[in-house]
This record gives structure tokens, sequence and C-alpha cells, in this order.
């Protein structure tokens, strides 16, 4: 496909600012539609069945771009998930500052992993998909530290899963990070502008 023959810019389904906002960066019109997915209910189904988080970072990924794809057809469709996993424990968006906290607690002088899955749609299928992982490990946080950082942070930690952004003031919380930073903000972007640009896509 040429990016001729595309229905207009990449659409994103994803409510994320983030992402949206690493596309742009990279050169790539796009538009942005949050699809509508339970995932806490996906996520409990799939812990019972006992899958892993990438079946699941993978499996949320597909369904926000099927559902989005179902509302436009003809467009290339984008869609990504993350799951964080410390001990095998699955971590969620913190909903409130006490969960945030206890959250940071967890991973205080831990090594977690981020998994981050991207699919891609076009007509409507499923064409490609691409899942990376990164580990990250943080310092040892004191009880006065992560306060004075959830009180500088303010609700923007309620929007990331593990209460941080490693571009921002998140990176205080760490004492080495191993993986691809693009992948770790939500988005594996190089393997994308890859499939991107053998599509006819990207220039190349």
């Amino acid at each position: 496909m040429s990016r001729t023959e595309a229905a207009g810019p990449i659409l994103l389904a994803s409510g994320s600012p983030t992402r949206k906002a690493l596309l742009e960066r990279a050169g790539l019109p796009v538009d942005a539609v949050a699809p509508s997915v339970d995932e806490d209910e996906v996520k409990r189904a799939l812990r019972a069945d006992g899958a892993s988080a990438e079946d699941c970072a993978e499996l949320l990924a597909e369904m926000k771009a099927k559902r989005v794809a179902a509302r436009y057809p003809g467009r290339v469709i984008v869609a990504a998930d993350q799951m964080l996993v410390c001990n095998r424990v699955w971590f969620d968006k913190p909903p409130d500052r006490d969960h945030a906290r206890a959250q940071l607690v967890a991973l205080s002088d831990k090594t977690h992993t981020l998994i981050s899955a991207v699919v891609v749609f076009i007509n409507g299928a499923r064409t490609w998909h691409h899942i990376d992982r990164a580990r990250l490990t943080m310092r040892r946080l004191s009880p006065a530290f992560i306060d004075g950082y959830l009180d500088a942070c303010g609700d923007v930690v309620l929007g990331s899963v593990g209460a941080y952004q490693l571009e921002g003031r998140g990176a205080q919380l760490f004492a080495r990070v191993e993986g691809d930073f693009f992948s770790i903000l939500g988005l594996p972007l190089l393997p994308l502008l890859d499939y991107l640009r053998a599509r006819g896509m990207v220039p190349t």
C-alpha cells in the first residue's frame, strides 16, 4: 500500500497523548480515536486462563485496532498496549494517589519488565504486530521521596502504569534502564516505522 492508497492519515486507536506525539514527532500525519475496550475485564479473564503478559498486551492492542477498524473502513489502524510485570504480578494504571504510592513502594529497589505490543490493521485485517520488552530497575525510594514525587507530579502519575513517566520526573526513580526508549514510552516506534516504510507509507 502506498501513501496515496491510504485513506487519510494513520489512525491511532488510542487515547494516549504520548503515543500520538511520538508518531507526530516522527513526521507521520496521524489522527487518533480512543477505542471502547474493557481492559480490566480482559485482563481478569486472561489471568484466569493463565495467559502471559505478552499475550495480554498483544490481545488488547488487537482488540483496540479491530474495534476502530470496524468504524473506519479503509483506514490504516495502529494500536498499542503495554503491560508492567514485577515478580509475576501485573500492574495496572493507579486509580488514585494511594494506589500510585503503593505501586512505587512495591517497585522500589526491584527490577520490573515493561512489555509493549503494537498491531497494525489494514482494510479490517491484522497485517503486522511486534512485541518489545524493557527491563527497568528502580533505586531504593524513601517514603519522603515518594511523597515529594507524588506532590510534584500530581494527577499525571495516574495516566501511567507504575505511576511514572520516564521522559519526565519519573527518570529520578531509576537506577538502571535496559531497553528501547520509545517502547518504554508505550510504542515500539522503530519497528513500526520499518513496517510502514516497507508498505510505502513512509519515505525510504
